[in-house]
Formats: C-alpha cells, structure tokens, sequence
C-alpha cells in the first residue's frame, strides 16, 4: 500500500472503511426498529414492502391507498436524486465532501425526529427516514472494495448463502479467498441486528426521543470524517469513492 497522498488505487478513503459501515449498520438497524415500533409498523430503509402494499392495494381497487405510497416511494427516489447530483458540488464549493455533509444532515434530520410527538402522524417520521436512508445506501456503496448496502440486511443474508457455498465447494481447495468476503457479510448482519436490539430497548423506554441514541455513533463518524477532510486525506479531496 502507497502513501494517501499519492491517490494510490490500494488506499482506501475513510469513507470506504468497514468500520464506518459496521457503525452505519448500526444506525440502520437502529432506524428500523424505531419506525416499526413508533412510527406505523413499517421498515422505512428500504421500498420493496410500499411496492407490494400498492400493487395489494391496485389490485384490490383501493385507489387512495394505493396512492398514499407514492409518498414514501418518491421521498426514497429524491434521496437517491439529491445523492447522486450533490458529491461534485459540494466537494467543488465546501471544504468537505459529501459524505461528511451527509451525516451532518442525518445528525440534524434524528435531532428534529426526536422533538415529534408520537402524536404526530407517523408519515413525518417515515418520510425523513426514507429520504435519509436513501441518501446514505446510494452514498456508501463499497467497503474496502466489496460492494454493501449499508441500511438492510438481505444482500448480506444472501451473500453469507453464497459464501458457505463456497465454502463447501472449496473444502478440499487451498483457495480460501472467499472467506474475506464472507466474514465481512456476516459482520454487517451482526451490526446491523445489534442495532435493531438497542434501538428497541431504547425505544420500549424514551419514545420518540430513542431515536436520539444514533447521534452518538453518527457524532462519531461526523468528527473522523471532519478530520479526514480537513487534515488526513485533505490532499484526495478529488478523489471519488469506489463505487461512483
């Protein structure tokens, strides 16, 4: 491995550490936890459940229903929009990448979801949950070279599948290269199920205001990121994630 400051293709940016995606498993499973247990019983990290709700709905002539998922659909389509036009902007105008302005939006988005009633209609909750979550699976798309998604858990259950394929197809092969692969599935599964945990016993005790829990991990990557940008990794701020 070569020194940051050349941009060597074998240095992987901060951003693309699989430690800040163990942390942001973390918070994802935090985010659905808290919207199925307070905000209306639903997932909002990702949209393949409000898909088959509306197709139920079509196909059951329930016509307002069926437009009511609209919503939290187009909120997770402007998330992706809004992340994939903003990166060269920001990093072009700001001091920072967009990747760090992400999280500081995602700080301020839980800091106001934490001041909403339980009372209030839940559509507030799952909207900015959608759009925050959307932002964050289309920012971070790889973990030291190996693809992830970093707010849901079936890619990771599907790949751990995979990996103890090969597993046994390779029992009797010196080539062990998978088990890297495998090993880092499994680790964001366990993350991302560690915060479903807490976010559920947190969400069983302070309500609305749970959800103020993931500024502590979400502070955290806010302040590595900060410093990357402006003294670790200042010198490949043009440098774009693996992935984009």
């Amino acid at each position: 491995m070569e020194d940051k400051k050349t941009g060597n293709n074998s240095y992987y940016l901060m951003c693309e550490r699989k430690e800040i995606y163990h942390i942001l498993m973390v918070v994802a499973g935090f985010f659905g936890a808290y919207t199925f247990l307070l905000r209306g019983n639903v997932f909002c990290n990702a949209q393949t459940g409000n898909v088959v709700l509306m197709g139920m709905a079509l196909g059951a002539g329930k016509w307002r229903d069926a437009l009511y998922y609209l919503i939290p659909i187009f909120a997770y389509m402007l998330g992706a929009f809004v992340s994939e036009l903003l990166p060269n902007p920001v990093k072009h105008h700001l001091p920072v990448r967009w990747d760090t302005l992400l999280i500081a939006i995602e700080m301020l988005a839980v800091l106001a979801l934490g001041f909403v009633p339980l009372s209030a209609p839940v559509q507030i909750a799952q909207v900015t949950i959608n759009f925050v979550a959307s932002m964050q699976y289309n920012t971070f798309r790889q973990a030291e070279g190996v693809p992830m998604a970093t707010t849901f858990a079936t890619n990771h259950i599907r790949q751990i599948g995979i990996g103890l394929a090969k597993e046994i197809a390779h029992f009797r092969l010196q080539d062990k290269t998978h088990r890297k692969k495998l090993r880092e599935h499994l680790a964001m599964l366990m993350f991302f199920l560690a915060g479903a945990v807490i976010g559920t016993l947190l969400c069983n005790s302070a309500d609305e205001k749970a959800i103020w829990a993931t500024l502590l991990p979400l502070g955290i990557l806010l302040g590595v990121f900060l410093y990357a940008d402006f003294v670790g990794e200042k010198a490949l701020k043009e440098r774009k994630p693996a992935g984009h």
